[in-house]
């Protein structure tokens, strides 16, 4: 049972604004609304960073790495879903979800991902050495520090607001 409504009313047009970025208008979205400004500085974040130098793959790995970690069931069975549509195998979403992927690049990403979620960002300076060995740009990393913000505030509305799982269910 929802804590918070999921609005279907949209003065702001911020809903049209959510359907616009992911094609539909997911449950958490519909409870974040109850704080426009909340959803705003979300979709704002989101789709600023959709302009950046990470890939769009790598990008939904570090959405489902970070819900993993942070045990939100909502959005690891939402990017289960949007991975497998972007076409990771079933292989590939575990791995992820365990930080870990065939491209040595793209599991150094996923490594720091974890170390900056499970450290608060006081990552060492050997696993820093070590993404930087693999290739992770300071771009990169930005971007890695910035997407754990994004997903783990969308975690974390979750753990409050319990909306609806829209998607099929994909324990955490």
């Amino acid at each position: 049972m929802p804590r918070l409504p999921q609005l279907t009313e949209d003065p702001d047009g911020l809903l049209e604004e959510t359907r616009r970025q992911l094609g539909r208008v997911p449950n958490l979205y519909a409870a974040l609304a109850n704080a426009p400004a909340a959803l705003r500085g979300y979709l704002a974040m989101r789709d600023a960073l959709t302009r950046g130098v990470l890939r769009a793959r790598l990008r939904e790995q570090i959405a489902l790495l970070v819900a993993q970690e942070n045990h939100c069931t909502y959005c690891v069975s939402a990017h289960t879903m949007r991975g497998a549509l972007m076409g990771l195998s079933q292989e590939e979403l575990e791995r992820t979800r365990d930080a870990h992927d065939a491209d040595p690049h793209a599991d150094a990403v996923l490594r720091i991902t974890r170390e900056v979620v499970r450290t608060g960002g006081r990552v060492g300076d050997e696993d820093l050495a070590l993404a930087r060995k693999a290739g992770v740009t300071d771009a990169e990393l930005a971007e890695i520090v910035a997407h754990v913000a994004l997903n783990t505030l969308s975690n974390h509305f979750n753990h409050l607001a319990r909306p609806d799982l829209d998607f099929p269910e994909v324990i955490a």
